[in-house]
């Protein structure tokens, strides 16, 4: 099979190379082609390959290319992972919330629809491009914010685009790490709701729900990442288990107090140490080593603002491992090439799988993959405190979807207006204004 990653030469290219050197089955990927418009990163990400794959026979061989549409023939599989605009405009947007008195977060709120918004000119041209030059390849979406950019672009791709986080099986992993279990083909996670707002609501092993049993158990709760940042008492108020990116919303003021107290923001850290990673690395005799080191760092450093609102600390060893989504993305790739019926969590449109939401919303269930995609297990369950809160998101999405692609200035402030992270429509006016004037990728609404 053949691989192409849109954004090959971004940070966490390194994972999904690992997974591939790993996966040692018949029919597995033997050429990657890395599409980049940053030639000197991909020389620097072809070393790093390079180290990753000494010793290892039949590694596959890996190619470069600036040009998109020459990276995409004969691709099989398509990784999209782009940030238009670079850290440079997630600080951008995270000064210009904390201005507004906002969260300013990269995937939430203003900050997730001001990265949508310069995003989806790019990715609807990528997924034109990808229909014309490689009209049989299937597009695994990456490129946050995920549930929002992948309905897009099913609006030229169908149901060949299929969207991916590892934000869901991060959190099933550490619940179960927190009871003593493995992960394995005898677990099946329930979980329902949109990409970074979604609840797991049963852990079953072997057939028997454990989730009654974590939830009866505080001590375990607060054992992994997410029961520490919400709080035993709030996840057993709960009865289900919450993706980390709901903090924004259940404490906004801490979050917010604490981003505004924070010496500089998630993103400028991420500038110097990525400046630093990419100088270092170039000339590096070792640059998979510098790769590691700036991966640890990177994921110690993770949601620190949300976790200094509540007092965590730093993060245990534990919650230091990747959530896995390269390993996600390879099952996603098998199951479709060769029919390996696989269950996993993803982001495909809805298909009368919650009741309440249109068969093309875009939601993040379980579902079932095979030669002929992936498919939504029926009964994804939705707590009922929450249905408000998607129901509002999935509105904020559709206006951003339609300010992106149609231009939309009032489409765009209809979004940021009704987002509930942002609460006065003179201030999503104002987040509108700013935005614009500080990203020329804006012009186009009017």
């Amino acid at each position: 099979m053949r691989l192409t990653m849109i954004g090959g030469g971004g940070f966490r290219t390194p994972l999904v190379y690992a997974a591939l050197l790993r996966d040692r089955a018949p029919g597995r990927v033997t050429s990657v082609a890395l599409v980049d418009t940053d030639e000197a990163r991909l020389r620097t990400m072809t070393r790093i390959l390079a180290t990753q794959a000494q010793g290892v026979a039949d590694a596959p061989a890996v190619t470069t290319h600036t040009d998109l549409a020459e990276g995409l023939r004969g691709a099989d599989f398509v990784f999209s992972a782009i940030r238009v605009g670079g850290i440079e405009g997630r600080a951008n947007d995270e000064t210009i919330g904390l201005a507004h008195g906002v969260i300013g977060q990269e995937t939430v709120g203003f900050g997730g629809i001001s990265y949508a918004l310069r995003t989806l000119p790019t990715v609807m041209h990528l997924a034109e491009v990808v229909k014309r030059v490689a009209p049989d390849a299937w597009v695994i979406n990456f490129t946050n914010p995920a549930g929002l950019v992948t309905e897009a672009m099913a609006q030229v791709l169908g149901s060949r685009v299929i969207g991916i986080c590892d934000s869901p099986i991060g959190l099933a992993r550490r619940a179960l790490s927190a009871l003593g279990l493995p992960t394995g083909p005898n677990v099946e996670v329930d979980y329902a709701g949109l990409n970074h707002l979604g609840w797991v609501t049963s852990l079953r092993v072997d057939g028997v729900d454990r989730l009654p049993e974590l939830l009866r158990r505080p001590q375990q709760i607060e054992a992994f990442e997410e029961g520490r940042l919400f709080g035993a008492e709030w996840i057993q108020t709960l009865g289900v288990l919450p993706n980390e990116y709901l903090h924004y919303y259940s404490y906004r003021r801490e979050v917010l107090h604490s981003d505004q107290l924070a010496s500089h923001t998630r993103a400028r850290y991420l500038l110097e140490q990525q400046a630093a990673f990419w100088s270092d690395a170039h000339g590096a005799p070792d640059p998979l080593a510098v790769w590691e080191a700036a991966r640890l760092d990177r994921e110690a450093t993770y949601m620190a603002t949300s976790r200094d609102s509540v007092g965590m600390g730093e993060r245990n060893a534990d919650d230091l491992v990747s959530g896995g989504y390269e390993n996600v993305a390879i099952s996603l790739m098998r199951g479709i090439a060769y029919d390996e019926h696989s269950r996993l969590i993803l982001n495909v449109p809805n298909a009368g799988t919650i009741p309440w939401l249109d068969d093309d919303a875009v939601v993040e269930v379980p579902c079932i993959v095979d030669a002929s995609g992936a498919h939504p297990i029926p009964g994804a369950q939705v707590p009922d405190f929450g249905r408000g809160l998607v129901t509002t998101v999935k509105y904020v999405e559709r206006e951003t979807i339609e300010a992106g692609i149609g231009g939309s200035r009032a489409a765009a402030l209809r979004a940021l207006a009704h987002h509930p992270l942002v609460d006065s429509v003179r201030v999503a006016d104002a987040l509108l204004d700013s935005a614009r004037a500080t990203f020329p990728e804006l012009s186009y609404l009017d």
